[in-house]
């Protein structure tokens, strides 16, 4: 696993509260409790300061699992 996602992973382990040998591309707001518009936010705020990009608007609202994060981030090119 590159190191970029190990923070990915501990970044959604922390605020999903999810364990994070659990963590897979498919998982998202309909399959993960705790991912509701709040811990959203709060992920992509950390996703922005640990990775040190900016998402667009657009980014944020397409996103629709955890793949679409690493994606996202890949767009900003962080090796993930």
């Amino acid at each position: 696993m590159k190191e970029a996602e190990k923070k990915l992973h501990a970044l959604l382990s922390d605020i999903l509260k999810i364990n994070i040998e659990e963590i897979k591309d498919e998982m998202s707001p309909e399959t993960v409790e705790t991912w509701d518009s709040f811990n959203g936010l709060m992920l992509a705020a950390e996703l922005e300061k640990v990775f040190e990009v900016v998402f667009d608007m657009e980014e944020i609202i397409s996103t629709k699992d955890i793949h679409d994060i690493k994606k996202n981030l890949r767009n900003h090119n962080i090796d993930i």
